[in-house]
């Protein structure tokens, strides 16, 4: 019976990251693998860096979520939030080449993140509540819920706009992706239920 051939390092990094999606040099460790065999992958053109310290397989197709997968690698405590979860969750119109972050206020950050990410600082219930992990191409990204974005557009309405923070209301409950319940609890987390209340009788009058 022939022995089975032990897996090359090119073989085990390009395994790796049909798996993850996206990878990082330090991902390699783990595996026993020198980082020198994933220089040599991008120098053949089956590798590409994408992004300070992220690399994915050659011509892979992350879909339109890629800059979320990798700004959820390289900040692995971040929470994507704002116009980024509202695009995540397609409820808005309204675009952005940037992922917003939420982060506890003394949080690292990375200085030089290779991608466009933007932070906002939370604490208490209202960076705790609402968090859900999704699994896409084996990365977790953490984001808010729907209900959560809402509160969260409202909260910090003169950086986005109070047009986005309506649309958003306006979108979501159109489309039912949240409860009535979860947008209360939410709004209150974010300390601005007295601000979404009136709004919110005026859909569901």
């Amino acid at each position: 019976m022939p022995t089975k051939r032990p897996a090359t390092n090119a073989s085990q990094i390009l395994r790796l990251v049909r798996r993850r999606g996206v990878i990082r040099p330090q991902d390699l460790a783990e595996h026993g693998i020198p980082r020198t065999a994933l220089q040599r992958l991008v120098e053949s053109g089956a590798m590409e860096r994408r992004g300070r310290g992220l690399y994915i397989a050659a011509g892979a197709d992350l879909g339109e979520k890629q800059t979320v997968i990798e700004a959820s690698r390289r900040v692995p405590g971040g929470i994507v939030c704002l116009l980024s979860a509202l695009q995540f969750h397609d409820f808005t119109t309204q675009t952005t080449h940037e992922v917003w972050m939420a982060l506890p206020g003394k949080a690292w950050r990375p200085r030089n993140p290779g991608l466009p990410l933007r932070f906002v600082f939370l604490s208490g219930p209202a960076l705790e509540s609402g968090i859900q992990e999704k699994t896409i191409h084996g990365v977790t990204v953490r984001v808010y819920s729907p209900a959560k974005t809402i509160a969260d557009c409202f909260k910090f309405r003169n950086k986005v706009g109070m047009d986005v923070a309506m649309e958003a209301l306006r979108e979501g409950w159109r489309a039912r992706r949240f409860k009535m319940e979860e947008l209360t609890a939410a709004a209150k987390a974010c300390r601005v239920w007295r601000i979404i209340r009136p709004y919110l009788e005026l859909l569901v009058a």
